[in-house]
């Protein structure tokens, strides 16, 4: 399907609505006090009582507004739908932060038209929007991103030794090891490299060219597909090891000259040894 400019920018609101008002709501959760209340991979990745009550809220409200929609939320079941859209939902990306209460953790909402899979999707309108914090990413596939309005674009770096990039590392304590040798390898080819814990905030400091580049395995879709939108609009590009759109082998984020290094340096460091995502 193919969606007019109007009916993107339409969705784009909507999601826009939709994040920043529930990462209002999981602040106003944290504030009062927070539970964790499951586990998934490991003892180290935890869910708390915010996270699915935020999934449940963002289910009802988008079926509210758009019941031909489907629906995908990293806590619950996938919802059917037969208008060939589908929202993707992060309800709490960077649950640990939140948990110890540091500041980048955030509501992720997505709208891909087609098979909700990375390498079938087309990513229609995104927004992250930051709990604690004022600011709200967001973006329309053909119209931009934005953070609170005003229109961002990723830095202009020339060279990955001096660019400042990020990471992220599986729970799994097998992998973990495995990728922090690789990032014990990474090190002396960049500027230096950040752990921020919450890839949708990666996305979007890419974006705004807070950061020059980004790399991590092991993602789900809804890990990365408003990030995705977000870079691209802004100008950079997502790619996975080989050059190909970004899926849960790997995501590479940048400028197309510091994407095309970090992969470089990435199959130097003997990454494909250990890019076995969960």
């Amino acid at each position: 399907m193919e969606l007019t400019k109007e009916e993107r920018e339409e969705i784009s609101r909507l999601a826009e609505d939709i994040a920043s008002g529930l990462a209002q709501l999981a602040w106003e959760k944290r504030l009062s006090g927070i539970t964790v209340t499951d586990t998934k991979s490991s003892a180290a990745d935890i869910v708390t009582e915010a996270d699915t009550l935020i999934e449940t809220l963002a289910r009802e409200r988008i079926s509210a507004a758009r019941p031909q929609d489907a629906f995908l939320g990293e806590e619950g079941e996938e919802s059917s739908g037969y208008s060939g859209l589908t929202w993707i939902v992060d309800p709490i990306d960077g649950t640990v932060n939140y948990l110890y209460g540091i500041g980048t953790c955030a509501v992720s909402v997505a709208v891909v038209s087609g098979v909700p899979q990375p390498s079938l999707w087309t990513v229609e309108a995104a927004c992250i929007a930051y709990i604690g914090d004022s600011q709200v990413y967001r973006a329309v596939r053909g119209g931009g991103a934005y953070c609170n309005g005003h229109r961002i674009h990723v830095s202009d770096a020339e060279d990955l030794a001096s660019s400042l990039v990020a990471t992220g590392f599986s729970y799994e304590a097998d992998k973990r090891a495995a990728q922090g040798a690789v990032v014990a390898q990474m090190l002396p080819r960049v500027r230096d490299i950040r752990r921020i814990g919450a890839a949708s905030t990666d996305f979007c400091s890419v974006a705004s060219g807070l950061l020059d580049g980004y790399w991590e395995s092991g993602l789900k879709p809804w890990d990365m597909a408003a990030g995705i939108l977000i870079v691209t609009e802004a100008g950079g590009v997502v790619e996975n090891l080989e050059g190909n759109p970004a899926d849960q082998s790997l995501v590479v984020a940048g400028n197309p000259q510091i994407v095309q290094e970090l992969r470089g340096a990435l199959k130097d460091s003997g990454f494909t040894a250990v890019a076995d995502a969960d």
